[in-house]
């Protein structure tokens, strides 16, 4: 099987047809607009299916985790061996769970954890919006039980649940992070992961079941057919995305999709397009990947060559800005908000020129008692740069983060020196030896649980305490 890769979506969706298509007569003048607008409304929400459907759906898949309404442990850190994603976290071994909440909502335990232990529960719905937190920040490390209900539930809290998450789509993804300290921790977490449940609110009620939903004729998606048909996609993706609630304000935009054959449960296209349109919609969408592309390569602060991204990723604080959903998507789908974490990243050295393993060594230092202000713990990840993937190297290491700190050489004054580049640095380096790859670089800092006070990182760009730029080694 084809293994599908995120990174490979983006650009194949790019290179449908050259930008110098030409509208005829027949086409309206609006059809390459509402395409652009439609292309980039459903960006992060193809990308969503996309990994949903090799998690949780396509059995055949080497990426498959487990059906909906189950909780699926990774009892490891993410390897180069995982594509699905862009940017893996590869800090904390991850828990995933699909829910299908068209029929009732779900309850989701948390167990109780030991408090130097950080995890979190990052809540998204099909939007890629997060709608709730649970976790060493947003709830504490006592346990609790909580329930997500989809946009048609009208019940009230039960007795003995903390929490109740309102979802806005029919479907909810769990991504659930639990610290690692070290290899020999991994046992631990097991038996953290092991306390994560989920039920079917009638089971945690004593209640009869109600009747199940509808099964799902779910499309099949790689890069070639996602590419081929992306609005046939997002048309099938808005039957699970009922514009109720909150989303009711984004009718009028709908109605517009409805004008070049985009609705909700039906085929794209609904009939034969003559060659103007098909000319306006490949148009609409090589606009509007490129709009995206030159958006995420803007966003955020720059300090000392590090991108800093100011994420609270919901409905309100977007508010009707698609275009920087389908940024933050790019550039990592499924961050956090900043609360949360904080990402600085980069491509570039502190002189802004682009970093490549294949021409240069450098150095990142740390200087005395000044790492990441966090309450938690902080990393700093190695990705290729053209894939955005952790990349294979002679000692698997794909981070240096907080918890390695015992284990790595200090300087002189106290201050700690990272070596980025593709060879060993030598045995006496080794240790602060962070593996990069034979071309492009990316990097990303993962700041948990930033602290607000100072030194703090935040609020992002005018913090008291900034990311050290990285340096051409001598």
């Amino acid at each position: 099987m084809k293994r599908f890769r995120l990174t490979a979506l983006v650009w194949a969706l790019g290179l449908i047809v050259p930008l110098s298509s030409v509208m005829a007569q027949d086409a309206s003048p609006d059809d390459a607009a509402i395409a652009e607008e439609a292309f980039v409304y459903g960006f992060p929400m193809v990308m969503n299916y996309g990994v949903m459907y090799e998690y949780f759906i396509d059995t055949s898949s080497d990426q498959y985790k487990c059906p909906f309404n189950e909780v699926y442990n990774t009892a490891r850190v993410y390897t180069p061996a995982d594509t699905s994603v862009v940017t893996p976290n590869s800090d904390t071994p991850y828990s995933f769970f699909c829910a299908d909440l068209r029929a009732e909502p779900v309850v989701f335990a948390v167990p109780e954890i030991e408090k130097d232990r950080y995890f979190s529960v990052q809540l998204v719905d099909f939007y890629t919006f997060n709608f709730g937190y649970v976790g060493s920040r947003a709830t504490g490390n006592g346990g609790g039980k909580y329930m997500i209900a989809g946009p048609n539930w009208k019940g009230v809290k039960p007795d003995g649940i903390d929490q109740v998450f309102y979802c806005e789509t029919d479907f909810a993804t769990a991504i659930i992070r639990t610290q690692l300290f070290n290899p020999a921790d991994l046992e631990n977490v097991k038996q953290v992961q092991k306390g994560y449940q989920l039920i079917p609110l009638s089971t945690y009620l004593g209640e009869k079941a109600p009747e199940p939903a509808p099964p799902i004729k779910w499309p099949k998606i790689n890069k070639e057919l996602a590419a081929k048909d992306p609005f046939g996609y997002l048309a099938f993706l808005l039957t699970v995305c009922p514009p109720v609630g909150p989303a009711e304000i984004e009718i009028p935009m709908r109605a517009r999709f409805a004008k070049i054959g985009i609705e909700a449960g039906k085929s794209f296209p609904c009939c034969e397009l003559t060659t103007a349109q098909e000319a306006a919609h490949k148009q609409g969408v090589e606009k509007g990947l490129a709009a995206i592309k030159q958006k995420t390569s803007h966003i955020g602060t720059t300090v000392n060559g590090w991108s800093i991204l100011d994420i609270t990723n919901d409905r309100e604080a977007y508010h009707g800005d698609w275009m920087a959903r389908a940024a933050i998507a790019m550039a990592g789908i499924y961050a956090n908000d900043s609360v949360e974490a904080v990402y600085p990243i980069t491509r570039s050295d502190v002189d802004g020129s682009p970093l490549d393993g294949s021409q240069n060594k450098y150095t990142i230092t740390f200087p005395a008692g000044q790492f990441p202000p966090v309450k938690a713990f902080w990393s700093v990840t190695m990705y290729d740069g053209k894939t955005q993937l952790l990349i294979n190297n002679p000692i698997d290491r794909y981070l240096i983060n907080s918890p390695m700190l015992s284990d790595l050489k200090k300087n002189t004054d106290g201050s700690l020196t990272i070596y980025i580049q593709k060879d060993s640095p030598g045995k006496e380096k080794e240790s602060n030896w962070l593996p990069a790859p034979d071309g492009p670089i990316y990097l990303a800092m993962r700041l948990y649980w930033p602290k607000t006070d100072p030194p703090s990182i935040l609020p992002l760009g005018k913090g008291t305490w900034k990311p050290p730029g990285i340096v051409k080694a001598d």
